[in-house]
């Protein structure tokens, strides 16, 4: 199958905002318990506590963090500026600027369990699982893909690039499919693999195989045709 097969509006919907977030998802993703105001109570000054809070929030709601932290909706950012107080949300422009959103990404990984994606175990628990949905199912590609993508945030599995995922699902599926080629090939006894393989030779004088012309429709409606 072809390594490629993410249409561009999926590829673009990864690992990233499209769209504002639901009352519901701001209420599951972006709330922040007594154990996530410590952490942000560490930060002294308002953008920092801002800027960690909605690190934290964005890698649960989208299972990655951002190249600039920064770039999240402002309705996000007027739901965790409220939590936590900060009554001026463009203070947050400051936290881009800094490099301390890089140790906070650190911290957050420690201090909640997100794993990086190149963890072998990680690797080989997603390979087994989709070769166990590719064997098992007839479920497309791009299906497999986001199946996938919400497995890997639900078990605090740091998102891959999306060319790394897609190029995964594609081994995997090629894989189970060379799996089931090769138990149908065993299936037939010697004189049925002849007969098929005579299907699809061309004979002394032909233009086409037996197979070729059985594929194609009549071209009218008779009793020979």
């Amino acid at each position: 199958m072809p390594v490629e097969f993410l249409m561009p509006d999926q590829r673009h919907r990864y690992g990233r905002y499209t769209e504002d977030p639901s009352p519901l998802q701001l209420a599951r993703y972006f709330h922040f318990d007594d154990r996530d105001q410590q952490l942000m109570a560490r930060r002294q000054r308002e953008h920092t506590r801002l800027g960690c809070a909605l690190q934290l929030g964005t890698v649960r709601f989208l299972g990655t963090f951002l190249p600039d932290p920064t770039e999240v909706p402002a309705v996000v950012v007027a739901h965790v500026a409220q939590q936590l107080g900060i009554p001026d949300v463009t203070c947050l422009a400051r936290y881009r600027t800094q490099d301390t959103h890089w140790d906070h990404v650190v911290e957050i990984q420690r201090t909640y369990g997100y794993r990086d994606f190149r963890d072998p175990r990680e690797v080989f628990r997603l390979v087994r699982w989709l070769y166990s949905r590719a064997w098992l199912s007839a479920e497309r590609p791009s299906v497999l893909f986001d199946l996938a993508t919400a497995r890997l945030v639900g078990r605090k599995v740091l998102l891959p690039g999306v060319t790394a995922l897609e190029r995964l699902v594609a081994r995997v599926r090629e894989q189970a499919a060379l799996r089931l080629w090769r138990l149908l090939a065993q299936l037939p006894n010697a004189d049925q693999q002849a007969r098929l393989e005579a299907l699809v030779l061309v004979p002394d004088g032909a233009r086409s195989s037996t197979l070729e012309r059985l594929r194609r429709a009549p071209t009218r409606v008779s009793g020979p045709a």
